[in-house]
Order: structure tokens, then C-alpha cells, then sequence
């Protein structure tokens, strides 16, 4: 092929080294082949520099190394077959040639993967401009009819459509003094408690942990703001701090504070007790922790309500996941308590794909089983599906990461906004409002000390003066630092981060050791996480330390480097304060960084800053401009960029100040106000009159004490020893018993009487017995019946209740049970077509219309009907496939029926065609995958059944 001939000749030379040891001076003449040289000057540089170097020249490193990236299967493969039939037994080298196929083989594996890429990415491109389209033909220009009409799915109209900025103030009325709010935030992975956080100690527990806990106090100060939970996961394991494992922690209590109001981290049982599980690991235990979470909000609600709002529950104003698992939980939970939800990703599982997917390391199956990639993408979807509000730091996460998914497309999203803003019909679409509102930090913790007045630097501390008297003062941490220098008095480039491969810190290491201006200039400081031992670390950290200390070995960095194994939390201030004192810069070098929070803190020191041109810093330097920015590939630029900040004071001396005059825009009162007049705009659902908590009457005295009067009330007397003339312990303990009997008929002529709706115990069939055509089989009836009977037998009829979950609609279950010998009354519920319908036998045969209203949330309604079975039906497929089954179809349920042997997308490909167009809905196949239902977002078998059972008994 042309351009790769060469790569025959240098084959050969390959295969010709053989088993024996070439001399420097014939590599060296081999690579002077003239049409080598015309192919490749970069080699020629590489090889003068090894001639200077005196380092030998391997030929077979070389082609690995460089080679690999760039060449043409085909002529690899010919060489390795010339070689192989030419060459006599004598001459071959067997390791050699499996070398040469085994790279042939790899690097073409790559390219199929890459070409595999690129495919998908184009497919997945016109599939999205599909949508996109077929949403513009729907919203097609407005006329003046339709200016007039309203939009169902919007309660009020959107008066300001402006980002939030710096400064709006709509938060601070005065109206807002009698605001009670509860606020819950939530926060699954990692290691979350409110002091003395082991940043760093894993890839689960970073800056997202700082963020969520100092975000909960920051709201728990804001005027109106009355209680903040910050969900999490209780672990148990020896693995980690007993801490981790208390139920509650208080983070704050504001002055303003009463009872139980302030800031708590709350810890919820889910998943294994002893172990401390990856959040790749936490997927299946997603239900657990939203249960678990609906049980403290409901108990929290009531005690609120009976704190401020004279008994009536205080239901959360605001729901917020953070992450994609966190997201999820937020949206189950959001649905079964109709308020709204706010999501903040992170960082995003689907850039997170592509990034990897660019690397060709690992093939689409691999990062799926590593990373758990594509349940978390589901996640996010789930989230982007269900929020109210989505939070990002930047812009460009929004542009470039945020538009991946296939629930949100920016153009679709204004298109929307404008019709909202106009009161006209969005036909059933829905995009979340995409907001950004950087992160927030606390300045209260920045002294005089750091002011632009008292700009001292270490030279005044540790002079040859009262040198050992000074050194006493000095911070633990500085001391620690400082040891690893020959000259601690040079200015500080500090690096922070967890030693993970995205943060690029050995492309910094490179950019400083091969700058010998900037070595004699400056030291280099590397707070990468804490450690005990290496090997013991988790893979990739390991290997990134391990890297930082072999470069720190080939460069010779000793004296000019530091990289302490710990560091406190706490120490962290002073981190940055010893790299301002020295007049140091912070870099931030990551290949991506979804914001840059250490910037921020950085700039709160007055520390000049180099950080990576890819996402958040961009955005940041814009507000601070007090530093540079790079490409983060290129160490070149980045030791430019580092030396021309330590070499010129006057240029550092202005980064410093504008950082310090510009820190306040990133305040947690900057971001809390900010946040809240946000959600206060976007509050489009508020709990339903059914969010009430029933007051279930005590059951009998006599019931309560009936099995206990051989193991308690014993009150200290044991056996039958009488004192002071007294009756012996048996005897009191009876009369005891039969005294709170007594009291309790004197409060209750008649015992409890258990009813629907007020039962000790549910009991839920969630089955459904289909033949191969559909059809209800004898199984189902018979299931239904051994079920009653044996619930019966245990705990007696009066005191349980049933609820039955199926596909069918309400007709068709009827027409099922009126083949079982068993009273349709005696079920407290009946949950059909998939969860999109209730009804309570007991008190009527109408589906309950509060719970239609409760799932009809974004429900598109009529919009959706034909879009679903077009969609449904394959290409290729014919018209009758699937048609409608207009007598299972209901007001929240359309159902469709599918033609035996025809061939129907799967629901996840179903699911993204629809969101691509805005369309939020919840699928279903059932009855042997013969009937399709497509039901509301928040209508589910398992959102039913939370719903029931919140309404009905959970809440007692």
C-alpha cells in the first residue's frame, strides 16, 4: 500500500536479528534506509537523540512502540507469510515470526473495533436525527390558532427562561420567611460522613462526596430551609471506619434551628452488611435502598408536619439525585411522591463509553462487564426521563456529554421551552431543563493570612534566624512537604488528585522533568491520595504510582519532587497555602475534568492556576481569569505554560489577584440562592391529597399481651419468693396483665376491627399464567387459591389483605377469577394493565382516579399511539404485526397485539426510539410477549405496589 512499503523492509530486519544480539552500528544503518528516512523524519530525530544518548537502538521496541498505530494489515500479513515460506529452518526465529502475527493480529483487532465504532456512532447519529426529525414535523411552525391553545403538561407559565446567574436575588424575599422546606438529597457509593472524609481512598470516594455533604449544610443555612437529609448507604464492614455504619449524623443545626431541623447524613441498609461493595456492584440492591428511603421520608413527613405545620406531613420539596445510581432512586422515589425531582450526573456514564470505546484497549463487551456501562447509562436515562431540572457545572457538559443521551437533544429542548413559554401544546414531549449552576465552596476557612496585603512567603519562616524556633510552627503537613527538597524555598507547582489515569498526572511529570528550566526554577509537589502500600492499592492506582516513581527514577528528580504517602482532610488548606507562600501554581493536568473544584479552592489561596482545556476549566477561568489553559496531551504546552507563570511575578502576581476578586461568584450562598429559585420555577408536581398519613387505631391491650407473659414484665422478681407479704411474681405478673386488659375495654367497648385498608399484613400475587397464545391458564386460579388458603390458615382472614398485579386489563382479570371459587372482595386491590390502573373491589368496580392522576405525569396520551406502533414494527415487517388491541386499551394504557411469528423491537431499542423523540413511557410486553403495553413513566407492577401500600398499611 503506498506509504507503508517500507514497512516490509523493516519486517525483515526484524525477523534477520534472530536469536542473537545486533551490534548498535548495524541498527543504526539499517534505519538509515533511504526510503525510511523519506517516510518517517520523526524517527530520525528519535534515532540522533538515542546517538547522543550512547543507548543502543531496538528495532523490534521501535515497531512496537511507534510502528504498531499506523501501519496497513495487509503488508504486515504478506511480510509475515513472505518470511515464513523464504526462510529455511536454519534462519528462522519461531518467537519472532508468533510476534510479528501476534501484532498483526491485535492491531487489526483494533481497527475492527474502531471501524465497529465509528458504525455504531453513525447509526446512532441518523437514528437521533430521525427523531429529531419526526419531532419537527409534529411541532411544525406555530399558527395563530394554536398560540391561544394551553399546554396540559404545564401548570404555569415559565416567565424568565434566563440561566441562573450571579445576580438573581429572587430567593431572599421577604415572602419566603414562612417557607418550611425539606430538602432530601441522596447519595448512594463511596464513603460519605461529615468529617474527616478519606477523599481519595478509592475511585467511589472523591469529589462527589465533598460536594453532596457540604451542599447539605449549605442548604440547611439557607433562610426557609428548614431539615436536609442526605440519603446514603449504611456500611457495616471492618473493611471501613465504624462510622460509615451509624444510622444518623448530624452535619449541622443553623441558629434557626428547632427540634429536628438542621443538615443529617442518613444511612439506609442496602446490599451485604459485611462488605464494602463498588458502586459498579450496587445495582441490584437499587430496590432495598428505595424502599428503605421511602420509609425515613415517610417518618420524617410526619414528624416535620407535627413540628411546623400543625400535624400535616411536610412532604420534601425537592428530591436530588446525584449520580447515575442516586438518579434512579431519585426518580422511584419521585414518582411514588409526585414531587419534583433534580438530577446532577458527575460525571456521565455515556462519555465515560466513548472515551473507552476511542482507547480500543477494550472491546464494548469488556467495559460492560468491568464498568457495569450500560445499566449505568440506563440510569442516567432513567434520571434525564424523570427530573424536573438537570444540574451541571458547565456548558459544555451539557453540549458535549449531556447531549449523548438519547432523552435529551438540545435543539429539541428549546424548540419545547419556546412553545411552554407560549402556552402552546408540546403533543406529549418533554425535555428536562438543562441549568448550570457551579458548584459551591466555603471562603470562612481563608484567613487574613491569605489577603493580597499579607503576601509572605517562606523565606521569612525558615531564614537562617531562629531557623529551629520557626520550624516549630510550621504546619505538620509543610513539614512533611518540605523534607523531600533540597530547596524548599523555590516556588511550589502543586498537583492534587486521586491517582487515577484521567487525571494525567504522569504527562505532568514528563512535562517537568524534561523542562530543565523549570526544574531549576521550581519544586514539584503530587498529593495524590493516601496509601499504606502500593501493591495493596486497587489495579489502576497502582499502576499510576508505580509510573510516578519510575519517571521520578529516570529523571532524576530526587530533592525536587514531593509525593507524601498521607494527608489528613484537614490539611488540605494548608496544602495549598504552603503553594501560595512559595508563589507556586496549581495545575489541574486531567484529560477531562467534569469541573475543576480544586481550581476553585486553589484560587481561594490566591494560587495562580494551569489547568486542561477539556470541559469545566474553561468555564471557570472565564469567571476567575487567573490562569492558563492547555492541552492536556501535550507536555510541551503544559511546561510553557507552567513556566511562564513561575518566571514572570508580574503576571502571576495579577492571576492572584483576580482569582481573589472573582472567588465569591463560586459561594454556597451564590449557588444555594441560585438552586432554589431554580427548583421554585421548575415545581411543576406537588404531593396529591392521597399523600396523607392514616392514623391507624391501636390494636387491643389484651392482643398486644397476650404472648408475652412468659418472657417480659417481670419488673426484677424472680421465682416465687414473696416480700413483705406482697403476692409472688407469676401471680403479680397475671394481674398486671389483666389490669392493662381492663384499661384498654374501658377505652374500646369493642376490639379493632381489621378491614381494606387498614390491615396488620398484605399479601401480593404479582404473577401472570399465559399460554403460548396469550391466554390466562388454569395456574393462575389455582396459584390465587393456595395462596388465600395458607394465608388464611396462618393469620387469619380478617387480619391480612391481597392485591393482585397483572398485565391483563381489568375485563380480562375479571374474566379470569370468575373461574375461581373466591370473592373478588376479598382482594384489597387489583393493580392492571401493568400498574397503569387500580381498583379496590371492596368499595367499587371504577378505576381509582387518583391514582390515574398520580401516573399520568408526562404521560403523552393520544400523542403516542400511532408513534408507539410505528416504531414497534420492524422495517422490515408488515403492516398487521402489530396492531391495536383496542379492548385492553384504557386512558393510561395502550395496548397492541402481536401477530404470532412477527418479529418486534426489543423494549430498550423501543424505549430509545421514543425518548430520542421526547416521548417518557414505560413498556411492557406481556401475555408470551403476544401483547405490548405501553403505560405511563411512573406506572409500573412495582410502582403500583408502593403506592398501594403507602396509602394503604406502610404508614401506620
Amino acid at each position: 500500500m503506498a506509504g507503508n512499503e517500507w514497512i516490509n523492509s523493516y519486517l525483515e530486519a526484524i525477523l534477520d536479528a534472530g536469536s542473537s544480539t545486533k551490534k548498535r552500528d548495524d541498527d543504526v544503518k539499517l534505519t538509515k534506509d533511504a526510503k525510511f528516512q523519506h517516510d518517517n523524519k520523526q524517527h530520525q530525530e528519535q534515532q540522533q537523540q538515542l546517538l547522543k544518548e550512547e543507548k543502543p537502538f531496538s528495532t523490534t521496541r521501535y515497531f512496537v512502540e511507534e510502528v504498531i498505530t499506523s501501519f496497513d494489515e495487509s503488508d504486515l500479513y504478506r511480510t509475515w507469510v513472505k518470511v515464513i515460506a523464504t526462510r529455511n529452518s536454519r534462519e528462522r526465529n519461531n518467537r519472532l515470526e508468533n510476534m510479528c502475527w501476534r501484532i498483526w493480529h491485535l492491531a487489526r483487532k483494533k481497527k475492527q473495533i474502531a471501524w465497529d465504532d465509528a458504525r455504531r456512532l453513525a447509526k446512532r447519529r441518523l437514528e437521533r436525527e430521525q427523531g429529531r426529525n419526526d419531532a419537527a414535523d409534529d411541532l411544525s411552525e406555530l399558527s395563530e390558532g394554536e398560540k391561544e391553545k394551553g399546554d396540559p403538561n404545564v401548570s404555569e407559565p415559565i416567565k424568565n427562561l434566563s440561566r441562573i446567574n450571579s445576580d438573581t436575588q429572587i430567593w431572599f424575599d421577604d415572602t419566603d420567611k414562612s417557607k418550611h422546606l425539606y430538602i432530601v438529597l441522596i447519595s448512594m457509593h463511596g464513603l460519605v460522613r461529615g468529617e474527616n472524609m478519606e477523599l481519595g481512598r478509592d475511585s467511589d470516594t472523591g469529589g462527589q462526596v465533598k460536594y453532596v455533604v457540604e451542599l447539605a449544610r449549605a442548604l440547611a443555612n439557607t433562610k426557609g430551609v428548614d431539615r436536609v437529609d442526605l440519603l446514603t448507604r449504611q456500611i457495616t464492614s471492618p473493611e471501613v471506619d465504624s462510622s460509615y455504619g451509624e444510622p444518623i449524623e448530624m452535619l449541622s443545626c443553623p441558629s434557626h434551628a428547632t427540634g429536628s431541623c438542621g443538615a443529617y447524613i442518613i444511612r439506609i441498609p442496602c446490599g451485604p452488611r459485611d462488605k464494602y461493595i463498588a458502586k459498579e456492584s450496587l445495582w441490584p440492591h437499587i430496590p432495598e435502598f428505595v424502599d428503605g428511603a421511602l420509609n425515613h421520608i415517610v417518618s420524617m413527613a410526619r414528624a416535620l408536619g407535627d413540628q411546623l405545620n400543625g400535624g400535616k406531613p411536610t412532604w420534601p420539596y425537592v428530591i436530588h439525585g446525584h449520580y447515575a445510581d442516586a438518579g434512579e432512586v431519585a426518580a422511584h422515589l419521585s414518582g411514588a411522591l409526585n414531587v419534583p425531582m433534580v438530577l446532577t450526573g458527575h460525571s456521565l456514564g455515556r462519555n465515560k463509553f466513548e472515551q473507552l470505546l476511542k482507547q480500543g484497549r477494550l472491546s464494548k463487551e469488556a467495559i460492560n462487564a468491568t464498568y457495569k456501562i450500560m445499566r449505568r447509562i440506563e440510569g442516567e436515562e432513567l434520571g434525564v426521563d424523570a427530573a424536573e431540572m438537570v444540574v451541571t457545572s458547565t456548558m459544555q457538559e451539557i453540549e458535549e456529554q449531556w447531549g449523548l443521551y438519547d432523552g435529551f437533544d438540545l435543539k429539541l429542548e428549546r424548540k419545547l421551552r419556546v412553545r411552554r413559554q407560549r402556552r402552546v401544546s408540546c403533543l406529549g414531549r418533554y425535555m428536562p431543563r438543562m441549568v448550570v449552576i457551579p458548584p459551591g465552596m466555603d471562603f470562612s476557612y481563608v484567613t487574613t493570612q491569605d489577603s493580597l496585603e499579607n503576601d509572605g512567603d517562606l523565606m521569612s519562616l525558615l531564614g537562617s534566624d531562629n531557623k529551629a524556633q520557626n520550624k516549630t510552627h510550621l504546619p505538620q503537613i509543610w513539614s512533611e512537604i518540605m523534607r523531600f527538597f533540597t530547596n524548599p524555598h523555590k516556588p511550589t507547582i502543586l498537583a492534587l488528585s486521586r491517582p487515577d489515569p484521567k487525571k494525567n498526572v504522569t504527562t505532568l511529570l514528563k512535562a517537568f522533568g524534561e523542562c530543565q528550566l523549570l526544574r531549576e526554577l521550581a519544586n514539584l509537589t503530587l498529593i495524590l491520595g493516601n496509601r499504606d502500600d502500593i501493591e495493596d492499592m486497587s489495579n489502576s492506582s497502582s499502576v499510576v504510582l508505580t509510573t510516578v516513581l519510575k519517571l521520578i527514577d529516570r529523571y532524576d528528580l530526587y530533592g525536587q519532587v514531593a509525593y507524601p504517602k498521607h494527608h489528613k482532610q484537614s490539611e488540605v488548606p494548608e496544602i495549598y497555602r504552603l503553594a501560595a507562600k512559595t508563589k507556586g501554581v496549581f495545575i489541574n493536568p486531567a484529560l477531562v475534568e467534569p469541573f475543576g473544584l480544586t481550581l476553585i479552592e486553589a484560587a481561594a489561596y490566591g494560587l495562580p492556576v494551569v489547568a486542561t482545556k477539556n470541559g469545566g476549566p474553561v468555564d471557570i477561568l472565564k469567571v476567575l481569569n487567573n490562569g492558563l489553559l492547555v492541552d492536556p496531551h501535550d507536555q510541551n504546552a503544559i511546561a510553557d505554560a507552567l513556566l511562564k507563570l513561575v518566571a514572570d511575578k508580574n503576571l502571576w502576581a495579577e492571576c492572584r489577584k483576580n482569582g481573589l476578586r472573582n472567588i465569591h461568584r463560586f459561594s454556597w450562598t451564590e449557588h444555594c440562592r441560585n438552586y432554589l429559585s431554580r427548583v421554585e420555577r421548575c415545581r411543576n408536581r406537588h404531593p396529591t391529597s392521597r399523600l396523607e398519613i392514616m392514623t391507624i387505631p391501636e390494636e387491643p391491650m389484651s392482643d398486644s399481651l397476650r404472648d408475652v407473659e412468659d418472657i417480659s414484665l417481670r419488673f426484677s422478681i424472680e421465682g416465687d419468693i414473696k416480700l413483705n407479704g406482697e403476692i409472688d411474681a407469676a401471680a403479680r405478673q397475671k394481674k398486671i396483665v389483666e389490669a392493662f386488659t381492663r384499661m384498654a375495654s374501658l377505652n374500646s367497648n369493642t376490639g379493632i376491627v381489621y378491614s381494606p385498608g387498614r390491615r396488620q399484613m398484605l399479601f401480593v400475587i404479582a404473577a401472570d399464567c399465559y399460554d403460548s397464545n396469550g391466554e390466562t391458564t388454569e395456574t393462575f386460579q389455582a396459584m390465587i387459591m393456595n395462596v388465600m388458603k395458607d394465608a388464611g390458615l396462618c393469620f387469619g382472614l380478617g387480619n391480612i389483605g391481597f392485591v393482585l398485579l397483572t398485565g391483563s386489563s381489568f375485563r380480562e382479570t375479571m374474566q379470569a377469577l370468575s373461574c375461581c371459587p373466591v370473592n373478588i372482595e376479598d382482594f384489597d386491590a387489583l393493580v392492571c394493565n401493568s400498574g397503569s390502573e387500580m381498583y379496590y373491589p371492596w368499595k367499587d368496580m371504577v378505576a381509582d382516579t387518583d391514582y390515574e392522576a398520580h401516573v399520568a405525569y408526562r404521560w403523552p396520551g393520544e400523542n403516542v399511539r400511532s408513534m408507539a406502533m410505528r416504531l414497534a414494527r420492524m422495517e422490515d415487517g408488515a403492516e398487521d404485526d402489530i396492531t391495536e388491541y383496542v379492548a385492553a386499551c384504557s386512558s393510561r394504557c395502550y395496548s397492541y397485539s402481536i401477530k404470532p411469528g412477527a418479529k418486534t423491537r426489543r423494549i430498550d431499542d423501543l424505549r430509545q426510539r421514543l425518548r430520542m423523540r421526547g416521548f417518557r413511557c414505560n413498556l411492557v410486553y406481556t401475555h408470551a410477549a403476544s401483547r405490548l403495553n405501553v403505560v405511563p413513566l411512573f406506572a409500573s407492577r412495582m410502582q403500583a405496589l408502593r403506592s398501594d401500600g403507602f396509602f394503604c398499611t406502610i404508614c401506620t
